[in-house]
């Protein structure tokens, strides 16, 4: 955890700031292991504080020994402000992708003499060490190990709910903690929704059943998707899932330290619209998991980062037909220092149920 702090504290050093408050849980955890519901970080040059409230203290001390705890009482604020007055900070960087408007009147209108500067430290988490790489690994296991398990539950007569229902249960027992997100099981014309989420339609023979899903281990995220047919499916839905996956196998095969997220969205966006279905493909190509399920970088048109060995990110290429039904393709895949390791396993061939 130390050389994490030496990273906030290069930050606060390039930015000129006296001090940094860190409220996004994600990255209140990744500086101080501190994994509690409640609480901040105020970090200087030679200080590094854990702010939290009574039902924490205990599990503050032993989760986060690098830091200092304070207990404080509602309103929070208060203890907040004896803590700034006493840095002698006056300039302090603050998370503004994450505190409300409500939440950043507070802290303005209760420390006159602080000028707060909004600054996102969310890069910081971009490249995983060996410890996120292994439980990533694990997460993205046990959703592979559930598509496997799931295959055999779908058939027609069954419900999308139901079978959310089924992943959740199978993937808790493999020792998830926790669903990563809302699971997205879409059938028939819903295949279409990019993000339809498990409903009470009951699958027909003839469809394509799409199941985005993943789960938490750790506090650790994994995400996976793919789609399948329940029997004879139309040849345009078997066509675009060819070019669906050959657009992330080409990914796959190109992605390299170096390159700009953007450049990587292109290569399979190029490959959709060479086919004619650019229009169907309005989503960005992947994005980075972690300690969040959506977290940076983005593989998206406007994202210019350069990929470096150690991210992990999704290359999750789909095509949306309205009325029609749609296609994607999911893996999570680590950085390599001359290519990329896919974290997931289970077959992404035409299966037919």
């Amino acid at each position: 955890m130390n050389g994490r702090l030496n990273k906030v504290r290069r930050v606060l050093k390039e930015q000129q700031l006296d001090a940094y408050l860190v409220t996004k849980p994600e990255n209140r955890m990744y500086l101080s292991g501190f994994s509690g519901s409640s609480g901040m970080l105020y970090i200087t040059a030679t200080q590094a504080l854990l702010l939290t409230d009574f039902r924490y203290v205990e599990q503050a001390g032993d989760q986060a020994p690098l830091f200092e705890v304070v207990q404080y009482a509602t309103p929070a604020i208060d203890t907040l402000n004896r803590v700034i007055m006493s840095s002698s900070a006056k300039r302090v960087g603050f998370e503004g992708n994450h505190l409300t408007v409500q939440q950043f009147n507070d802290f303005s209108q209760h420390t006159h003499e602080v000028e707060w500067i909004p600054l996102n430290i969310d890069k910081l988490r971009c490249v995983k060490n060996e410890d996120e790489v292994a439980l990533l690994r694990k997460a993205a296991a046990i959703a592979d190990a559930a598509f496997l398990h799931i295959l055999s539950f779908i058939k027609p007569g069954v419900c999308e709910r139901d079978i959310g229902i089924e992943l959740d249960v199978y993937m808790r027992r493999m020792g998830a903690t926790k669903n990563a997100f809302d699971f997205i099981v879409a059938s028939g014309v819903r295949s279409a929704l990019p993000h339809g989420l498990a409903s009470s339609k009951v699958i027909q023979t003839g469809e394509m059943v799409t199941l985005d899903f993943g789960c938490v281990f750790q506090h650790y995220h994994s995400d996976i998707t793919r789609t399948v047919a329940v029997g004879e499916v139309p040849p345009t839905l078997q066509h675009i899932y060819r070019i669906v996956a050959q657009a992330q196998q080409v990914v796959l095969e190109s992605i390299r330290p170096g390159l700009k997220c953007a450049a990587v969205d292109k290569i399979a966006r190029d490959i959709i619209t060479a086919h004619g279905y650019g229009q169907y493909f309005g989503h960005g190509l992947g994005h980075g998991v972690g300690l969040a399920i959506h977290e940076e970088p983005r593989l998206s048109p406007s994202d210019d980062t350069f990929l470096e060995p150690g991210m992990i990110v999704t290359v999750e290429p789909g095509i949306y037909i309205p009325n029609v039904g749609g296609v994607r393709i999911e893996d999570m895949i680590l950085i390599t220092a001359d290519g990329c390791e896919t974290l997931a396993h289970s077959s992404k061939d035409f299966i037919q149920l």
